[in-house]
């Protein structure tokens, strides 16, 4: 794939995470190594085990003074009770819901925090699509779902550091930056070690459409292969055609998608699409094992996008999603790899024949009316007046 213009890249460590107890380990070490801050934003955080886990961590680091900023999403993580953000405030943890332009108990109106990522004493931080509950955790019997995110090491973390200090302080347009934020922080890792990285950020609200446009660059500049995991692959009418320009070109498209979902009335509605898929000789894998959360992109073993963003209009314009763009052939080539794993040991191939054979008529009209209401649903509770400036 050609490289991606009018990008601004840095040079960064980087690492591939996958779900499970290898990530909440890395992220209780990062927290209880904190000196400075830390920084968590995400779109679900559940009182559950794992959310008490990552809680016990968050107050040994506050033990430190260390300052320490929980911002989640004020939908997803409604029903976190008074008495655990009680406790998060008494041990000098700030905490936050990022609210709508209204609500009230029965009624949510606007956009959603839909990004997750930690940023730690502006040197580390991860970015991927893990909230923190157990579902993406190992707990005993229960398989994590599948998803994936990336550990920085960089100057973008510094990027990211301040990006969360002005989505903690509601994006005004004009405030000053502490001294911290204006620190030179050094990195210390071998050259050969660093990968091309930047910040891609999709807030149609406020005309943040980076992540759309890394899409559309993707379909436009592929010439061999693109091969997208994605949860919810619901693709609106931009993306449809920008998928027909890519295969028109000779491009292979491969979608490793969900086989069971927490969201059924999604997944019905991804399924109405496989006859237009399949039509265009677009390859569909379902993941077996668990429930597939991840969304990431990677093309022609040469670039790859991953974090939050699913491909549907909900990502596209309802919703505050943040991925990082790596160019980098070694980091894409492994991320192949570990796709082509499990496409080949923990899917299904859904071939025309398949879907034409277990698809009844009766299927096709749910997943038509599921896919209407989907579409409906989306355009009756996120309106806005007019985008900011």
């Amino acid at each position: 794939m050609k490289s991606i213009v009018g990008r601004t890249f840095t040079k960064n460590k980087i690492q591939l995470i996958q779900s499970g107890k290898s990530y909440f380990d890395l992220l209780i070490k990062l927290i209880i190594q904190a000196t400075e801050s830390i920084h968590i934003q995400t779109y679900i955080f559940d009182d559950d085990e794992t959310g008490n886990l990552i809680v016990d961590a968050l107050k040994i680091a506050a033990a430190k003074k260390v300052k320490i900023y929980v911002l989640v999403d004020g939908y997803a993580s409604r029903n976190l009770s008074s008495i655990f953000i009680k406790n998060l405030k008494k041990q000098n943890i700030h905490f936050h819901f990022f609210e709508p332009f209204f609500k009230n108990n029965n009624f949510y109106f606007g956009r959603r925090l839909h990004h997750k990522m930690i940023v730690v004493d502006a040197k580390y931080a991860i970015v991927g699509g893990m909230n923190i509950a157990d579902r993406y955790n190992d707990c005993p019997n229960i398989k994590a779902w599948l998803d994936y995110a990336v550990f920085l090491e960089g100057p973008i973390v510094k990027e990211l550091y301040v990006l969360c200090l002005k989505t903690w302080n509601g994006f005004k347009v004009k405030r000053n930056l502490k001294p911290s934020e204006e620190e030179n922080i050094t990195f210390e890792f071998k050259e050969n070690e660093s990968s091309l990285c930047k910040i891609s950020r999709n807030d149609w609200v406020r005309t943040k459409n980076e992540i759309s446009t890394t899409y559309k660059e993707i379909f436009e500049n592929a010439e061999q292969q693109i091969t997208i995991i994605c949860s919810y692959f619901i693709a609106g009418r931009t993306i449809r055609k920008q998928l027909r320009y890519a295969i028109k070109k000779g491009v292979k498209v491969r979608l490793i998608l969900a086989s069971q979902s927490d969201m059924k009335i999604a997944k019905s509605a991804e399924r109405w699409m496989y006859d237009w898929m399949l039509r265009k000789n677009i390859e569909i894998y379902e993941y077996q094992p668990t429930v597939l959360h991840a969304k990431m992109c990677v093309v022609d073993e040469s670039f790859v996008t991953i974090g939050s963003f699913n491909i549907n209009d909900i990502s596209a314009y309802a919703s505050i999603e943040l991925n990082i763009d790596i160019d980098d052939r070694t980091f894409a080539k492994k991320v192949t790899q570990n796709l082509d794993t499990i496409i080949k040991e923990d899917c299904i191939h859904v071939t025309a024949a398949i879907h034409h054979k277990t698809n009844t008529i009766f299927k096709q009209l749910y997943h038509w009316t599921c896919f209407k209401i989907f579409r409906i649903t989306f355009f009756l509770f996120t309106f806005y007046f007019k985008q900011r400036e």
